[in-house]
């Protein structure tokens, strides 16, 4: 059975018209489940609980290599523990480039389980700028299905705020 906000959004594109047409090409009236699908934002904010950074590669002139392990715990909209390794690049004026993937293993708008963020990011000017996806199909538990981007822009000094707009498959 469709939820009943699924039922008005259908019946409101037929009134106003909305047309598609199903595999064997006949007109029917309505819109597709994507179109339905209403993300919603998890605002969060985290700490983090260890930082372990080490160079993995280090030669004079070029810039410094380092990987860091990092556990994170999350309170708010996103509740649970994060382990995160980030491969980081540094720059000689001390900004940084840097990858990582973290799973985090707890809930997300009261649902539990656990899912793997894909971090990019940049360290300039001591403000840590970093953009998150959910990396598809890593979702466990009630979480399997999660799909989203987040974004968070921190200091060293806490508390760090996050941003994860969401939905599921």
């Amino acid at each position: 059975m469709k939820p009943v906000s699924t039922i008005v959004l259908l019946t409101v594109a037929v009134a106003l018209g909305f047309q598609t047409k199903d595999r064997k090409g006949n007109q029917t009236a309505g819109i597709t489940e994507e179109a339905i699908a209403m993300k919603t934002d998890a605002k969060a904010t985290f700490a983090v609980n260890a930082w372990d950074e080490k160079p993995y590669n280090e030669m004079n002139g070029v810039p410094k290599l380092t990987r860091a392990s990092v556990t994170k715990s999350y309170q708010g909209d996103i509740t649970g523990e994060g382990k995160l390794e980030y491969l980081m690049m540094y720059r000689d004026d001390g900004s940084a480039s840097f990858v990582g993937l973290e799973r985090v293993v707890g809930g997300v708008g009261g649902r539990s389980g656990s899912f793997v963020l894909q971090h990019t990011g940049a360290f300039k000017e001591g403000v840590a700028t970093v953009t998150l996806v959910v990396v598809p199909g890593s979702g466990t538990g009630d979480l399997r299905g999660l799909r989203g981007e987040g974004k968070f822009a921190v200091k060293h000094q806490p508390p760090y705020s996050m941003t994860l707009n969401y939905d599921f498959e």
